[in-house]
This record gives C-alpha cells, structure tokens and sequence, in this order.
C-alpha cells in the first residue's frame, strides 16, 4: 500500500512560480512511475508529467514542455514538480500518481492516487 500526500499549491499571478511536491509512504518507491495530472472544473483530468522510477525518463504534456520540470528524490520517497511562467489555464488541482514502470499508461493502470492540491494562477 502506498499513500500520497501532495503539497505546494497556493495562488500566484501569471508568469510566476510554484514548486509543488508529492510525499510517499510505503514500500518500493523506486519502483514505481510517478507522474502529475490536473483537473480543472468541469474538465477531464489530464497527464501533466511523468518520470520512471530512476529518475532517468521523463515525460511531459505538450502544454507544459519548457514550463514544468518534474523531478524525483528516492531516498525521500517525493516527486517534485516545478512549474514556471504560469498562466491562467493551469489553473486545476494537481494530483499525483503512482503506476507501474511502463512508458506508456492507461488511466487504469495507476495504481494509487493523492488527495489533490490546488493551483490558482490570477491573470
């Protein structure tokens, strides 16, 4: 069993800063692809990011290439996601994820969900 608790969300204009960070306990870590999705209002939640369980591949939404960095620190148990020059549509909670060690995922196949954190981006 492994649980999530995310961290760092908060209101910043546009242009600005926020790192946010997902906290893990269990066991096995490192074994696990994580990865950032957001839900805003009324839409789907959506990939954000991923990274495999080394640290050594990442993955990145097309909205956000450039902008966010997603990171991993194993003998912390956290990933971390870095999100620069924020604009108003990034506005949504952010979940993290934890899935098997594969490239490619299915929503289903994650296997643990955090409770979300909200990211308010004002124009």
């Amino acid at each position: 069993q492994v649980q999530l608790v995310e961290s760092g969300g908060g209101l910043v204009q546009t242009g600005g800063s926020l790192r946010l960070s997902c906290a893990a306990s269990g066991r096995a870590f490192s074994w696990y692809r994580m990865d950032w999705f957001r839900q805003a209002p009324g839409k789907e939640r959506d990939f954000v990011a991923g990274i495999s369980g080394s640290g050594g591949s990442t993955y990145y939404a097309d909205s956000v290439k450039g902008r966010f960095t997603i990171s991993r620190d194993n003998a912390k148990n956290t990933i971390y996601l870095q999100m620069n020059n924020l604009k108003p549509e990034d506005t949504a909670v952010y979940y993290c994820a934890a899935g098997p060690p594969y490239s490619r995922l299915r929503r289903e196949d994650y296997n643990y969900w955090g409770q979300g954190t909200q990211v308010t981006v004002s124009s």
